[in-house]
């Protein structure tokens, strides 16, 4: 079926029909429940950014036992979130939170692989031209320091690949020089 032919068939349907037919959509299909809780919604708006950090999360760290860090999962939760949302803010939230977590396992579990690293270092770069497009470099430019802060030890060039993002986009006029984590915050402050 075709958008149009469900068109046809929406404008024989009555008032009290199609409001049956959402309300049924909405009971049945979680994306559907999510939709409609974050357009009508404003107060549970931050419940649903929170069900998609709590799906990062536990791909990294779940309640119990050890992450499978799936990244498909994770990364999937962001573009339902995407597709659901236009709220810039809590878009940028859980693209940062995404990486945080990616770091903070490969910190805690030893260096991963290839694959791993690279899709952190992408989702880092969206999420800072999202920042940038979006202007709110004062609300994130602190945690984007610290991803690349606490990369220092990490392997496959990934500090130095985050640390480029950073200096290019939400460093200013400094140029990037291998240096302790309390200096680099100290030349991106004003």
């Amino acid at each position: 079926m075709k958008v149009n032919d469900l068109k046809r068939n929406l404008k024989d349907s009555s008032k009290e029909e199609l409001i049956k037919e959402i309300v049924e959509l909405f009971k049945k299909n979680s994306f559907v429940k999510d939709y409609y809780i974050l357009k009508y919604d404003i107060e549970s708006n931050s419940s649903i950014l929170n069900k998609h950090k709590d799906i990062v999360e536990n791909e990294f760290f779940p309640k119990r036992g050890f992450g499978k860090a799936r990244l498909s999962v994770a990364r999937k939760s962001i573009t339902e979130f995407k597709k659901l949302s236009q709220d810039k803010i809590q878009l940028a939230e859980l693209m940062v939170f995404y990486v945080e977590m990616g770091v903070k396992f490969t910190n805690c579990y030893g260096d991963i692989d290839e694959p791993f690293y690279l899709s952190m270092e992408s989702m880092y770069d969206k999420a800072v031209k999202l920042i940038i497009s979006a202007k709110l470099e004062d609300m994130f430019n602190h945690r984007c320091l610290g991803i690349v802060n606490d990369t220092a030890d990490t392997g496959w060039g990934v500090h130095d690949q985050l640390s480029a993002i950073f200096y290019e986009h939400l460093g200013g006029n400094n140029k990037h020089k291998e240096s302790s984590g309390s200096d680099l915050e100290l030349r991106i402050q004003k």
